[in-house]
């Protein structure tokens, strides 16, 4: 885990991402997909570090996910300091983040709150 690298805007964990060696997250001017980034350019435009930090929960962009959403709204409700604990729990209890490229562990869910449960608690219901 490279815990430095932190929570994307949209709430995806940039620091157990395997799929860009390179990146250094949303602001670093290195994201591959800045420009597309309609979470990126809302949370710029409104003054905010995340998503999660947004008075008015949306679905806009990558937050129609399950995935980012749930990962966003537990940052939101717990901080993302704890998220990060979690994950980093997680990962050493051998939950993976990217198993098959940019698929693993937390994705496969039918509601939020059951990842958000399961990022809390390492076990799925």
């Amino acid at each position: 885990m490279k815990r430095e690298l932190g929570i994307a805007r949209c709430g995806l964990a940039c620091c157990l991402c395997s799929e860009n060696t390179t990146c250094r997250g949303c602001d670093s001017g290195g994201c591959p997909d800045k420009d597309q980034c309609e979470n990126r350019e809302c949370s710029l435009s409104k003054k905010l570090s995340h998503c999660y930090e947004c008075k008015e929960p949306c679905r806009k962009g990558i937050l129609k996910k399950i995935k980012p959403y749930a990962f966003s709204q537990f940052a939101r409700r717990y901080g993302e300091e704890y998220l990060l604990d979690c994950l980093e729990r997680n990962e050493k209890n051998g939950i993976i983040y990217h198993r098959e490229g940019i698929t693993g562990d937390y994705d496969n869910f039918e509601q939020a709150e059951s990842l958000i449960e399961y990022i809390k608690t390492g076990k799925k219901e």
